[in-house]
């Protein structure tokens, strides 16, 4: 779309989707590794990474407020569902050079980490579960807590 992202809506829907972009970069980046060359795929995903980063990966453009509060609340597995920690995944995957505009989502995840050291499993979609992992809404997630650590160090590590 014009703003830079996908919607699974579309063309109905004028304005990108985080859900959508966000599986769409996930794939785009596996093809890539997959050998896959093409242009018009590397100016797709630039794009659609500058959308997340512009928009500090969960604030309106617009507003600065934040989008979506589930977003801030982290899942396993996640499906199609966006959250802050899964965007920033996505960059550090792609080996994405952190800048500013990570900020406040770097802060959000630092924010939910417990006590103890880990990050919680804040919520679950039961409706696309096939096979359990982690039940324990609330608890310390193996899986949270990896992802976390992940985009951390890659955060720390880099020298912007």
């Amino acid at each position: 779309l014009e703003d830079g992202g996908w919607n699974c809506e579309a063309p109905k829907s004028r304005r990108s989707s985080f859900h959508t972009t966000i599986c769409v970069l996930e794939g785009l980046l596996e093809y890539k590794r997959a050998g896959r060359k093409s242009a018009a795929v590397t100016k797709a995903r630039k794009s659609a990474e500058n959308y997340l980063l512009e928009r500090r990966m969960f604030r309106s453009l617009r507003t600065g407020k934040v989008i979506d509060k589930c977003w801030l609340r982290f899942s396993f597995p996640m499906f199609w569902h966006y959250d802050v920690l899964r965007g920033l995944d996505y960059l550090r995957d792609a080996g994405i050079k952190p800048d500013s505009r990570v900020g406040d989502a770097i802060e959000a995840v630092m924010e939910r980490r417990h006590q103890n050291g880990r990050w919680p499993l804040n919520l679950l979609h039961p409706e696309h579960i096939p096979l359990e992992m982690e039940t324990d809404v609330g608890g310390a997630s193996r899986w949270n807590t990896l992802r976390a650590l992940r985009v951390l160090r890659w955060y720390n590590n880099s020298t912007w």
